[in-house]
């Protein structure tokens, strides 16, 4: 069962962000449930949409440190580790850690940084922890990394490669803010001009984050909705036994990791909903953030201007639902 004022306090918390991330409710719920999920996100969108606030607003209302990396083509991996530093004094290397040992990490615009920087940080992802020399170390227990890219530019980006993206849980994609939105911005920005910023909701500590994740994994699923949430993996594994034109659009499907990531990722949202089960409709809520950087196309697709979005309504079509 899940815990109603714990549920509350997430739910309070999500509030205070939509005030202050204005007309961009999908990207802070799903900040929301990579953290309760124990995953990382990647968030590709147009600069200037407050990516890089979203998470710091988040990590104000959180017991931990943040940390912002700007990724540029001149980055080197001990730039995000750390490095061995000599003393002369002492006559030893003394190890100096490097920004990956935070709670919150921002790497911002991920694809400006060359292959070697990118692998050092989605192994510490992929690991929780980091090798520097002789040295092996853990990362914090709480370790979130929000990776952003910007899709408009392509000259002198490294994009990440197809099985390094699968060790992100959600890529989301973000657009331009609605003029309603953007009026109430102005009046976001000219109020914190002013200091008229809202009052904070109560700091979370982590273990009540700790505490909420074990409430989620002890969320209720049935059977059917695994059952469910399997079907959709295979469908894009073995598209041929829906269609015969979907598995032309689909070059390869999904990894394991998709499934693990679904599964969370819908346990998170219908826990944030204050509900104690997961339904349909939780997983369909997170498939295509779970989905689109998995999933890859064939050449036939992208000819017809398809995009995995389409391809995976396509897939919620075939796949009845129980």
């Amino acid at each position: 069962m899940a815990n109603p004022s714990l549920a509350a306090r997430f739910q309070t918390l999500q509030a205070h962000i939509n005030e202050q991330i204005i007309g961009q409710p999908h990207l802070t719920q799903r900040m929301l449930i990579a953290l309760l999920s124990d995953g990382h996100l990647l968030v590709e969108g147009p600069p200037g949409l407050a990516k890089t606030k979203a998470i710091k607003v988040l990590a104000e209302l959180i017991e931990g440190s943040f940390h912002r990396i700007q990724f540029t083509p001149d980055l080197l991996p001990s730039d995000i580790t750390g490095t061995e530093i000599y003393r002369p004094e002492t006559g030893v290397f003394e190890f100096q850690s490097g920004p990956i040992f935070h709670n919150l990490i921002l790497a911002d615009e991920i694809n400006r940084a060359p292959a070697k920087v990118q692998s050092a940080l989605l192994e510490a992802m992929a690991e929780g922890q980091i090798s520097v020399g002789k040295h092996t170390l853990p990362l914090e227990k709480l370790f979130m990394v929000m990776a952003t890219q910007n899709p408009l530019e392509q000259e002198g980006t490294y994009p990440l490669p197809e099985a390094q993206l699968d060790r992100f849980m959600l890529h989301v994609k973000i657009d331009y803010p609605s003029a309603q939105s953007e009026y109430q911005i102005l009046e976001l920005v000219e109020n914190e001009a002013r200091d008229l910023s809202p009052s904070r909701p109560e700091h979370l500590s982590q273990n009540d984050l700790f505490a909420a994740r074990e409430a989620i994994l002890n969320l209720h699923m049935a059977d059917a909705v695994k059952t469910y949430l399997i079907e959709l993996v295979m469908a894009t594994r073995n598209p041929q036994a829906y269609s015969a034109e979907l598995a032309s659009k689909i070059g390869y499907g999904v990894s394991p990791r998709a499934t693990l990531a679904l599964s969370r990722c819908a346990r998170a949202h219908a826990w944030l909903q204050g509900k104690d089960y997961v339904s349909p409709d939780d997983v369909q809520a997170v498939l295509h953030d779970v989905f689109r950087h998995r999933l890859l196309l064939t050449f036939e697709a992208e000819a017809e201007g398809l995009n995995a979005d389409a391809i995976i309504d396509q897939i919620l079509g075939y796949v009845p639902v129980v």
